[in-house]
């Protein structure tokens, strides 16, 4: 396979270095347009959900309809790298790899129309926009102009640190964890400091909802359940020392394997708080944001990657549990028969979200062969 190092990595630095939040990503997607339309892919689809995009390459040859997944957005945090791409954006970063992983996509256009005699049938490529706050997938998989376009299978890979570089982690059933974060507002009444008994101060009940909340995993689910239930955030009143707070704000996020189970603590979670602020006289809002359902791995689509990899003499990692963190693409998964897999970034790498973390330059090219593998597998069955 030609070697698509140089090239690619000059993309990904290109990316790296003009970073976008989630929902903000025009300059990538015009970027990856232009990539694109230079290798007239069959169909092109703009502003799919937002700023996504969709390529559809056909070979004029009967087969299946293989649909690939890679992200657009960067994350709201300093890069501490010092290097000649590092972020030009201060505060925004790609420091999840979202930069390789549309990189690699990238070089998968490159690849099918360089072999248009060694793929059949239609591959379909899909940039999200979005992932990192959960509503990108949503919003692409409720346009029109992606539901007319129905893959076989859909597969994706991220990159995870902490893993021999090269690798495949790869797993059947869910892969990685549902999620969602709770804003809660508590209300009482705002008094002189003074006479405090005059107002209504959520102190307590503030310290006795983020203690009741973090017990939630067992309490719902038993002791021996891998959810998790963290604060995040917590703030009483105002800094006013003439003043008793009447305002405070609670924030956590629910974490667990099953989207059931992450569901059941969020319907325990509002029965408590409802208890909990009346028993002081307190009104309250619940907000919930950045919901992800676990993504679920399909069988069938499973031993595609796991041929794929044995066929490029890959290691393969199998986890005895699912990850505890979250993707975007569980709404995908949800919709078609969908792979997420693994891509070892480096035993020691820098962990994902880290203000020091780039994503491995040397896994492109393999990224690509992986995915052209697929596509070979794939329409074999």
């Amino acid at each position: 396979m030609r070697n698509y190092l140089n090239e690619l990595t000059a993309i990904r630095h290109h990316l790296h270095r003009h970073p976008e939040l989630s929902s903000c990503e025009q300059n990538t997607a015009e970027f990856v347009h232009q990539n694109l339309s230079k290798l007239s892919p069959t169909e092109m689809i703009t502003n799919v959900g937002g700023k996504g995009i969709v390529a559809v390459f056909d070979s004029g040859k009967t087969g299946k309809s293989i649909g690939f997944r890679a992200e657009l957005d960067a994350l709201p945090i300093m890069e501490t790298n010092r290097f000649a791409h590092q972020s030009e954006k201060p505060g925004v970063a790609h420091l999840c790899g979202h930069d390789g992983h549309t990189t690699i996509l990238l070089g998968l256009a490159t690849w099918l129309c360089d072999n248009y005699d060694k793929w059949t049938g239609r591959a379909i490529l899909i940039f999200q926009p979005a992932e990192e706050t959960a509503q990108g997938a949503k919003a692409m998989l409720n346009d029109p102009r992606l539901i007319a376009i129905q893959p076989n299978y859909l597969f994706a890979l991220h990159n995870l640190p902490g893993y021999e570089t090269g690798s495949i982690i790869l797993r059947e059933g869910i892969f990685a964890s549902a999620t969602c974060g709770m804003k809660l507002r508590l209300t009482g009444k705002t008094s002189h400091a003074a006479y405090p008994h005059a107002g209504i101060n959520p102190q307590k009940a503030m310290f006795h909802i983020a203690t009741t909340l973090e017990d939630l995993p067992r309490t719902v689910l038993g002791e021996e359940t891998a959810a998790l239930l963290t604060i995040i955030h917590l703030r009483l009143g105002e800094i006013a020392f003439g003043t008793t707070p009447g305002e405070a704000d609670v924030m956590a996020t629910f974490r667990a394997h099953a989207y059931e189970d992450l569901k059941s603590m969020m319907s325990q979670a509002e029965t408590s708080i409802s208890a909990i602020a009346e028993s002081y006289q307190l009104k309250y809002h619940i907000e919930w944001v950045e919901e992800f359902a676990s993504v679920e791995n399909d069988a069938t689509a499973v031993s595609f990657v796991r041929k794929a990899a044995q066929t490029l003499k890959l290691r393969e990692i199998n986890p005895s549990s699912p990850f505890p963190w979250s993707e975007d693409i569980s709404y995908f998964s949800q919709r078609f028969p969908t792979a997420l897999f693994g891509l070892g970034a480096g035993i020691d790498h820098p962990q994902l979200h880290r203000p020091d973390y780039d994503f491995p330059d040397e896994l492109l090219p393999l990224g690509v062969s992986i995915f052209a593998e697929l596509i070979k597998q794939a329409d074999l069955c």
